[in-house]
Parts: structure tokens; sequence; C-alpha cells
């Protein structure tokens, strides 16, 4: 098989995948026979890389793995070929997937000493329905709490290589004291670091978050409740006997 043949049943296969495609599985479209060994494949991967350069595709590399995609500076046309709006996400959502990006593997009660606040289950449930995170194990302590940790997934959403192109925590912190003083100072915005929402869309927000927290508390409280109940039941039952003896 000619290198130029190569190429394009590797780039078609990249075309048609909906998902990134690692070495080992583009060679497995060859079967037994004739199949490209592994250096084989990654020159073909560089050629189309290569070939692209100058026009609105790319090869991107994603945890090991490889896709073609459009360039970035083309979303704003490309977004107006799907009717339907991208989701909208909460602060304390995205907040709690900032925390077990940069800190996995890591639990909940962590995620809540870091954010100073109750999480609650819900916010967990949509990350992991997003499958932007997952459970990676448990931590060896009492009640062995479940670990977090990104998906791959995460990386294609948010186009990473890996955990590694993430941003410096220190260039974060200037961010978010930059977002704050605007906030300070802004009449009619408020700037929320993915996207700019008008104060009635901050306060909705904010409404939100404070009902999840509310529930997420009454929550442990009635768990409290129970256990106090169920520590006093022997007692009364030991009264109830005294009183018949």
């Amino acid at each position: 098989m000619s290198d130029m043949r190569l190429k394009d049943i590797v780039q078609a296969a990249l075309l048609v995948a909906g998902e990134p495609l690692t070495v080992e599985r583009l060679a497995s479209l060859f079967g037994d026979e004739g199949q490209p060994d592994h250096q084989t494949l990654l020159d073909a991967l560089q050629e189309i890389s290569v070939a692209c350069a100058d026009g609105p595709m790319e090869l991107r590399c994603i945890d090991r793995a490889y896709r073609l995609q459009t360039r970035i500076e083309f979303a704003p046309w490309l977004n107006r070929l799907f009717a339907e709006r991208p989701a909208r996400y909460s602060r304390a959502v995205l907040e709690t997937l900032a925390i077990i990006a940069y800190r996995q593997p890591t639990t909940r009660g962590e995620i809540e000493a870091i954010r100073g606040v109750a999480v609650s289950s819900d916010i967990i449930k949509t990350l992991i329905q997003r499958e932007w995170i997952r459970q990676v194990g448990t931590k060896e302590v009492p009640g062995r709490p479940a670990l977090y940790g990104t998906t791959r997934a995460f990386l294609e959403n948010f186009n990473l290589a890996s955990l590694g192109e993430l941003p410096p925590l220190s260039e974060l912190r200037i961010e978010a004291a930059e977002q704050q003083a605007y906030i300070l100072h802004s009449d009619d915005k408020v700037n929320v670091g993915l996207g700019t929402a008008t104060e009635s869309e901050a306060e909705s927000e904010a409404e939100s978050e404070a009902e999840s927290e509310a529930e997420s508390e009454a929550e442990s409280e009635a768990e409290s409740e129970a256990e106090s109940e169920a520590d006093t039941l022997p007692e009364r039952d030991n009264k109830g006997s005294a009183g018949l003896s």
C-alpha cells in the first residue's frame, strides 16, 4: 500500500469517527495482513497535520488519541448551523468541575472544604451525566468516600490535549481578581468568567445555588435527626420494659 493511500484511509477514518482514535485503533482498520506499524501511522498523521495547516481543519491529539476538527476561530459561523442553544451551567457546577480538574483525585468533602459550602448531589450528578467526571476510586479513610477525576470527554469538550494544558492557578487568581474589580465597578453587566450575563441572570443563578445548598443542608439535618432518633430508641425500649416489670 502506498503512503498516499494510507494517509487517505487514516484521514477518512478521522473524518467519520465520532470520537478521537488512537494509533492502535487506526491500525486495526487494516486487519492482520498489511497492517502498518506504529511509526508509519504516526508519519501519516504528521502528513495530515501539515496538509491541514493552511485550512479550516486541524489535527488534534487528545490523551494519545487523534481527531480532525474545525479551528476554533470558525465557531461563530458554525454555531449558527445548530438551532439548539448551548447549555448554561451555574457557577457552583463550574467551580466544582475546576476543583476536580486541578485537585484530582478528590472527594466531595474536600471540594466542600475548598468552596466553603455544601456540594449538592445534583451538581455531582450533572457532571457525571455530562461525562466530564467519573469515580476513579475510594479514599482509604473511614467511610471510604468516592474519589472523582476528569475524563477524556472533558479534554475533548474543552479542547485540551492533556491536563498539562490547564492554565496555571496563578493566572486564574489574577483573572478572578480582575473579574471581581469589574463586578464592583460595573453598572449594567456582571462578568461571570465564561461569558457575560445580565444582573437578573446573575441573581437568578445565585438564587438557584442558594436553593441547591439549602436542600443539601436540609438533607444533612434530616440524616442527623434520624440518627439521633435511632440512638434514643433503645433508651425508650428500656424505660418501657422497666415500667412493665
